[in-house]
């Protein structure tokens, strides 16, 4: 099969070191890549939010079945143009991404499915934003409405910088204001084909830059999977799993289909355990980054295979998942100044000697080749990936490859899966 996966970081390095891992192995290109990547496939210098460049190229080469990698190219309707010129696509059309685009839509979506989530507010003035944040009190949240590029949601104590961030988004848009929620967050991928959902393994990502939850929010700093804290709380992670399928997952598909927008590709659900039960956070249209990283490499089914089920409209016929028993760990690599004013362009060396160590790969999130030589073009630079048969060997490895990586001025968090059994 000849796959094109769209994006640049080390979400799509994940994915195409997936399909990589297949025998037979497809035959993947990337666009536009990084320098891992191109390391690993060919990659074509491709705009991935121009669908009709990306539709061109994809007939032109005769691509069988087209993998979206970052939210901007669904929003754009790369989606919808390919499947007009009978592409093959793993990701949703503009109207059923607004799922991820709009948190408003989101939030209206739930409401009409019934799905458990957090009460709400969209404010489209200033007097509105303060209104909702007396409403619901401290701590505060509010996230931009629409694409943010990780940087809409804020969660604070702090009343004047909820509403100074409430102000800045209100220029771009709407904000929603939320109550808080607190307690453990769980990230869970669903493949969907318009119709039917197959779960993939649960994850659990470490949002905040610093030590002890501590820092601003960020992209995501690390992440491990499985969770085997779910075993107690729900009695196996497959209980947790099909909950979240008949509370969440079916009814925003069933929903989503009855509007006459079917989505196809991977719902990412972004879910907390409270108190009072399970509820949504968010949903992202897409593989989450740096989850990916964790749950592919357990992944033992074939990924092209399921992809392309649910690109064709056929995942009702396939078996759930299989994962391996393994766990597996990723730390990010980060620029000096993330998440604020990353500081890039300079030089990363050790990663023969970081690969060299046993169960570690490495997904590329912002590289690239100047010269021959290997340097940062943004704030998450490197994710390293390890997996064993513990968590204590999978993080042992982790940090022993962070170890040989050398980036001046960077940082990366020292507990990820620490407090996991």
């Amino acid at each position: 099969m000849k796959i094109l996966v769209l994006g640049s970081g080390a979400r799509e390095h994940a994915i195409i070191t997936g399909l990589l891992r297949e025998e037979p192995r497809p035959s993947v290109v990337c666009a536009p890549g990084n320098a891992g990547i191109a390391a690993d496939v060919p990659v074509v210098a491709l705009d991935p939010n121009d669908p009709v460049a990306v539709t061109d190229y994809a007939v032109l080469h005769s691509v069988e079945l087209v993998v979206i990698g970052p939210e901007a190219p669904l929003v754009a309707g790369v989606a919808d143009a390919l499947r007009a010129r009978g592409v093959a696509v793993f990701g949703p059309d503009r109207a059923a991404a607004a799922l991820e685009g709009s948190k408003t839509f989101a939030k209206r979506i739930m409401d009409e499915a019934g799905v458990p989530t957090g009460r709400a507010v969209c404010a489209a003035t200033l007097v509105e934003a303060e209104t909702a944040l007396d409403e619901f009190g401290a701590p505060y949240v509010v996230k931009a409405d629409g694409l943010a590029a990780g940087k809409g949601v804020l969660v604070t104590e702090d009343r004047p910088a909820a509403l100074a961030h409430a102000t800045f988004w209100l220029e771009h848009g709407s904000v929603l204001i939320e109550e808080f929620l607190d307690g453990p967050e769980i990230s869970l991928f669903l493949l969907s084909d318009g119709q039917n959902v197959l779960p993939l393994s649960p994850a659990q990502d470490y949002k905040r830059a610093l030590d002890n939850d501590a820092g601003p929010n960020t992209g995501g700093m690390g992440a491990y999977s499985p969770l085997p804290w779910l075993d107690a709380a729900f009695g196996s992670e497959n209980e947790f799993i099909d909950e979240i399928i008949e509370t969440v997952a079916l009814p925003t598909v069933r929903q989503l289909d009855a509007e006459g927008t079917p989505f196809v590709g991977l719902l990412y659900c972004g879910l907390i355990v409270t108190n009072a039960g399970i509820r949504v956070i968010e949903f992202n249209a897409r593989f989450g980054d740096p989850e990916t990283q964790v749950v592919l490499p357990r992944l033992v089914t074939p990924l092209s295979g399921l992809l392309f089920a649910a690109a064709t409209g056929v995942l009702g016929a396939l078996p759930r998942p299989e994962f391996s028993a393994d766990v597996a760990v990723t730390v990010v690599l980060a620029s000096e100044n993330y998440p604020e004013t990353p500081l890039v362009g300079r030089e990363i060396t050790g990663l023969d000697a970081a690969l060299a160590v046993h169960g570690v790969t490495i997904a590329h999130a912002a590289t690239r080749l100047v010269d021959g030589t290997l340097v940062s073009t943004g704030g998450r630079v490197l994710s390293v990936v390890a997996v064993g048969d513990s968590f204590a060997l999978a993080r042992a490895r982790a940090y022993e490859a962070l170890g040989q990586i050398t980036l001046a001025g960077a940082h990366f968090r020292t507990d990820i899966a620490a407090r996991v059994a």
